[in-house]
């Protein structure tokens, strides 16, 4: 339990600024970015890695429970405390270390940068971290949860681009490591950086990251697809893999019910449609380092043009009907499509990952299932079909459903009949505790657990890897 002598302790080592215990400056930590709030014992607010170092360890040897959170972006209440009032949140958020190295095309940043001040910071080099999330997240968190995001098809997740990582234990000593050089080749030791990627806080705090960033794209087009029908959205964009070939970036799957609730919510946004909206659509963008008007190429808009007739001019085209527009309006659509559900009621959001072969056939099944068992939540689903991912959102109509149970419902029929995941790009944290014990297997609990064990005396307070 922590006392009053353990708050002056913190206070001695982060000063005034570096503590707060007032509700009303605890709040923005204990409260979760979509849904749950709990309650900070304190919230500990170190300035650099000296300063993380010396809070876990205290933590360590006082048996301390605590978070580590960044930017309190993520939707599975990973990084926010639980309702005890017994937990410590340690802010990453004050480092903010941030070194671009233009010729090696790497940045060195801190866990408390946020995703758009590190591509600002890029942006006059030409340079950017091209993981597209919604929310504006910060690297700490990114690293700890694996982000993913919307063109994951092209640029890979974050695992893909961490060179080195700065973490610290939550051991008596809180040892701080040094996780590879920052080199993209270096087979000298075991690759532990990549067991901090994604492992939500549990072995330690990440501090700071030594990333791959990419040139920004000099063109990029996009089109909204609308499929023939749902069955034919695989035919589609395997064309578009086969002709557009590396120029592909993107490929979005958004509900028709989906797109609905956003027009509505954010009435600013122009629907390209028309009065009535497909059932689904697709977002395609291609994206090119060339520069436009290169002698003797077409530009990329053209390309997609051509492409897309192409399709559509096939035998049982896979392909109704297509809208071209400016990619910053098309992506505004997309990235608007959670705070436009959230909007209209009571959301259950599950992040579903399959084989890419998988998606179309679970979406079915699970339509019908709710259809029979769950008539008052509306599928208001989008994802990234290409990579297989899908963000399998339920709205309830009548303003209070069953959300526990269908949430366990999708997730048995997702996992025991179509081998997805369930978490595919957020992380692991309390709001899926009961599907880790339920679906990861044993072994492998077990294992997590002691690996966890070598590298910190207190055990996540996020999550139970051993149950």
């Amino acid at each position: 339990m922590i006392d009053s002598a353990d708050l002056a302790a913190f206070r001695d080592m982060l000063g005034a600024e570096g503590i707060a215990t007032a509700p009303n400056e605890r709040l923005p930590y204990e409260t979760a970015a979509r849904y749950g709030k709990g309650v900070a014992a304190a919230v500990l607010r170190p300035a650099n890695t000296a300063q993380v170092s010396a809070v876990l360890s205290y933590c360590a040897r006082r048996r301390l429970p605590y978070m580590p959170q960044s930017g309190n972006t993520g939707l599975v209440l990973g990084s926010t405390p639980d309702p005890s009032g017994t937990q410590l949140v340690v802010s990453l958020q004050r480092l903010r270390e941030l070194r671009v190295d233009v010729f090696d095309r790497t940045v060195t940043v801190g866990a408390g940068v946020r995703l758009s001040a590190l591509n600002a910071a890029l942006e006059p080099h030409e340079l950017h971290l091209p993981i597209d999330v919604s929310s504006d997240p910060m690297i700490g968190g990114m690293v700890a949860t694996n982000t993913g995001g919307a063109r994951f098809l092209r640029y890979g997740d974050m695992r893909r681009h961490v060179l080195s990582l700065e973490v610290v234990l939550a051991d008596d000593e809180g040892t701080v490591l040094q996780l590879a050089r920052g080199l993209r080749k270096d087979n000298t030791q075991l690759d532990l950086r990549d067991l901090f990627v994604g492992s939500c806080g549990a072995l330690g705090a990440v501090t700071c990251a030594t990333l791959e960033v990419h040139p920004r794209p000099k063109q990029v087009a996009t089109a909204l697809l609308v499929p023939r029908d749902t069955d034919s959205i695989l035919d589609l964009m395997a064309g578009f893999e086969n002709l557009a070939g590396d120029y592909l970036s993107a490929f979005e799957g958004m509900s028709g019910s989906a797109l609905r609730h956003v027009f509505r919510y954010a009435p600013g946004l122009r629907n390209p449609f028309g009065a009535e909206l497909p059932a689904y659509a697709i977002l395609v963008e291609l994206s090119s380092m060339r520069a436009a008007h290169r002698q003797g190429e077409p530009a990329l808009q053209t390309t997609l043009e051509e492409i897309t007739a192409s399709i559509a001019c096939q035998a049982a085209a896979p392909l109704a009907d297509a809208v071209f527009g400016a990619p910053e309006q098309f992506w505004r659509i997309r990235h608007s499509l959670s705070d436009g559900l959230r909007s209209q009621g009571e959301v259950v959001g599950l992040d579903l990952s399959f084989r890419r072969t998988q998606v179309l056939p679970f979406r079915n099944s699970a339509i019908r299932m709710l259809h029979e068992e769950f008539p008052e939540y509306e599928v208001c689903d989008f994802g990234h079909i290409a990579d297989g991912g899908l963000h399998f959102n339920l709205l309830c109509s009548s303003g209070t459903g069953r959300a526990a149970e269908v949430r366990k419902r999708v997730t048995q029929l997702a996992v025991e009949q179509f081998g997805a995941s369930f978490s595919g790009e957020h992380g692991i944290g309390r709001a899926n505790q009961a599907d880790y014990s339920r679906y990861t297997p044993s072994q492998i609990k077990r294992f997590s657990a002691e690996v966890i064990k070598v590298f910190s005396t207190l055990p996540s307070a996020a999550i139970d890897f051993g149950q």
